[in-house]
């Protein structure tokens, strides 16, 4: 559904973007990663036919044009990072203009307008909104067309929690409908929930392409047992090693980092030694842990 073939994007003495290539498949949601300056909206801006690539190109649809064609931009619907309106129109104004523009339904502005928890406020000028009011009125705007891609930069920034759950379902009322998605956010309870596959970019190269099993799978690799004991045992440590070759002793803490899938046995290996477990909890590896990880090692 989105292809991007070595896209590479130059702006004067800067390279936003250097030969990246990655698909996102019809139906799937994808987050785009990375810092600040890491080339994220210049990809989105690109598959939106908003920027031309220096070199390379992004291909949209089935069959696949260029992204710059006026045929593929009609099966996108597009929420920049920055979103802005004219303070003088009420947000059911800009909504009915949008709607006009894009050749929705008349019917899509009150459906719009609930979705986004705007009905009491449709009457208001914009110039009275909040931030996260203005946020959520740039979202009704791009689910007001039944456009088959969506394309959203930082689709949670400035939203408050009515908002944000406004947001959460849209978007899935919209995956579970089969569109096809590709998103940026810093917030990584965003991607954890909506996405499928995570792809990072770090100074506009693609660095890091993970599946949900995947980044579960690596995640879990990097969870950590802790299990409280009445005493320390003499040589437990070395019995428990083959399992978790760094386990370690934290006062009366035996602290084992590892999948989830060796913890049954390493518990069976301490009760086994005599050991008296006086508690214990674990925690799954975290995703921001990860992210910062991969950057790291991209640097």
């Amino acid at each position: 559904m989105i292809r991007f073939e070595a896209l590479t994007k130059i702006y004067g003495p800067r390279r936003a973007v250097s030969s990246l290539s990655f698909s996102v498949a019809a139906g799937e949601a994808v987050a785009l990663l990375g810092p600040n300056g890491s080339g994220k909206t210049t990809t989105l801006k690109a598959a939106a036919g908003l920027v031309r690539p220096t070199s390379g190109g992004v291909q949209i649809g089935d069959p696949p044009r260029e992204a710059a064609d006026p045929s593929a931009r009609a099966a996108i619907s597009y929420l920049p990072q920055r979103v802005s309106f004219p303070e003088a129109l009420t947000g059911a104004e800009a909504l009915e203009f949008y709607r006009a523009l894009r050749g929705a339904p008349t019917e899509r502005v009150a459906q719009v307008l609930r979705f986004a928890s705007l009905n009491g406020s449709s009457a208001r000028a914009i110039g009275t909104y909040s931030g996260g009011m203005v946020q959520r009125l740039g979202l009704a705007v791009a689910m007001l067309p039944d456009a088959p891609i969506l394309l959203l930069d930082e689709p949670t920034a400035a939203l408050d929690p009515d908002g944000l759950g406004a947001f959460y379902g849209l978007v899935e009322r919209r995956r579970r409908e089969g569109h096809t998605m590709l998103f940026s956010s810093h917030q990584l309870g965003d991607v954890e929930r909506l996405a499928d596959r995570f792809v990072l970019l770090v100074e506009g190269r693609l660095v890091a392409d993970f599946s949900q099993s995947e980044l579960a799978e690596r995640l879990s690799s990097r969870g950590v047992l802790r299990v409280r004991l009445a005493r320390r045992v003499p040589g437990l440590l070395e019995t428990l090693r083959p399992l978790a070759p760094g386990v370690a002793w934290s006062g009366d803490e035996l602290i084992a980092a590892g999948p989830a899938a060796v913890r049954p046995r390493l518990l069976d290996l301490i009760r086994e030694a005599g050991a008296e477990i006086r508690g214990l909890t674990s925690e799954e590896g975290r995703l921001d842990a990860l992210y910062r990880e991969v950057v790291e090692q991209s640097t």
